[in-house]
């Protein structure tokens, strides 16, 4: 195997004097180049079709695309994984990746942390320095993968933009089990999935921000399960998104069911919901709701704007007396779910609400994941956001106060 090396660069922040530009030559195997990567390196493959399932165990190197629409990893329904990264630092950019039978992108904090020494049962990862450190999605398309997107576990600091996502029988992005988290998802589109954003255990400086959630069963979910470790949720900022149309029976089915709600809080605390649009959801626009054994608590949602819902605003837990903490604020509603939430539900106050019962029929049938129709071309890459050296770099700071609700 021969590896075509352009360079060196400056490697800013990397473990070794120089970066290196490592070419993969049109559909020839990616994994054997990223294998023969050190820290700091840019992997770049060239357009084609490529079969496989690429693993990056190299810390602090990026995995770019010539060009997004070009660079294609297809598991034709065989292969688990497009590609699964176990090392901190890593960003992978401007590539589509479609049909594995689980995830397109996978950040793996578990496999990560036990860096080949298997993994420890009574470890809590996903906190501490159990985790993986450092991660970055960019203009990546991920469609028809068999359960997420983009999937990122038990991992922290990391970066999810400008991508899209599609057709998924789970979520188009999940972020899961890490406290503290610090992960922005920014300027990503997610539709015709079962999820768009799904966010269990995800806990600690978590924004989802200023992207557009569409034509899914279900938009924006923070929630709480015993299932993961590290429950309960806590702590994600869900900012200035446009949230439309989530109860699209064109999407997969939600494999426990459920469907029409913009955002949806299951069991969540401490999160905040503010300056969204959230319009034309069969159900809900904006819920908060038990899940399994958590009841929402602590939860803000605030001056976003709501229309053409079945109920724009509900609060429904199962077992929570009062507010819980919970308040409604400043939003722009024809309906809710106690009548007068804002009145009832104020912020500051621990106000006395008797919380109504709240449930959904059956959710009709839905297409398999294979079947969702393939996405047209999206936007590349621009050569002003490609680093000269590897690695997924800092992640950026959210000012929510300079967020704005967006435009229909």
């Amino acid at each position: 195997m021969t590896v075509a090396v352009i360079g060196p660069l400056n490697a800013c922040g990397s473990d070794t004097e120089t970066s290196r530009i490592l070419r993969v030559e049109a559909e020839s195997s990616i994994s054997d180049v990223v294998a023969s990567a050190r820290p700091g390196d840019i992997v770049v493959i060239a357009d084609g079709t490529y079969h496989e399932t690429v693993k990056v165990s190299v810390p602090g190197i990026t995995l770019r695309g010539e060009s997004r629409n070009g660079v294609v990893l297809d598991g034709r329904h065989q292969l688990a994984n497009g590609i699964t990264v176990i090392a901190d630092g890593v960003a992978v950019e401007n590539l589509t990746v479609h049909s594995f039978t689980q995830n397109g992108v996978l950040f793996n904090g578990i496999e990560a942390a036990a860096a080949g020494k298997g993994v420890e049962p009574g470890v809590v990862y996903g906190t501490g320095d159990d985790v993986l450190k450092g991660y970055r999605a960019s203009y990546v398309t991920a469609y028809n993968n068999g359960l997420y997107g983009i999937y990122a576990f038990a991992s922290r600091d990391g970066l999810i933009e400008h991508s899209y996502v599609s057709g998924h029988p789970d979520s188009g992005i999940y972020i899961g089990q890490c406290n503290p988290c610090n992960a922005v998802l920014r300027d990503v589109t997610a539709e015709l999935n079962a999820i768009g954003y799904y966010g269990t255990n995800a806990s600690g400086e978590v924004y989802v921000v200023e992207s557009t959630f569409r034509r899914n069963r279900l938009g924006i979910a923070p929630n709480s399960q015993r299932a993961e470790q590290l429950a309960p949720q806590s702590a994600t900022v869900v900012a200035g998104n446009l949230v439309v149309d989530n109860d699209s029976v064109d999407a997969p089915p939600i494999p426990k069911g459920f469907i029409g709600v913009g955002i949806a809080v299951g069991g969540g605390t401490e999160n905040v919901i503010v300056r969204n649009r959230v319009e034309g959801h069969d159900a809900a626009g904006i819920a908060l709701l038990t899940l399994g054994e958590f009841d929402p608590i602590d939860n803000r949602v605030e001056a976003n704007i709501l229309g053409d819902n079945g109920i724009d605003l509900v609060y429904a837990p199962e077992s929570a007396t009062g507010t819980a903490g919970n308040c409604f604020v400043g939003n722009t509603f024809a309906s809710s779910m106690p009548q007068r939430i804002e009145d009832l539900m104020p912020c500051g106050s621990d106000g006395e609400v008797s919380a109504p019962v709240w449930s959904q029929g059956e959710p009709p049938d839905g297409p398999d994941y294979r079947d969702i129709p393939a996405p047209g071309p999206q936007d590349e890459m621009p050569p002003s956001a490609m680093s000269t050296s590897g690695g997924a770099g800092p992640v950026p700071t959210v000012d929510t106060d300079t967020i704005a609700v967006p435009s229909p």
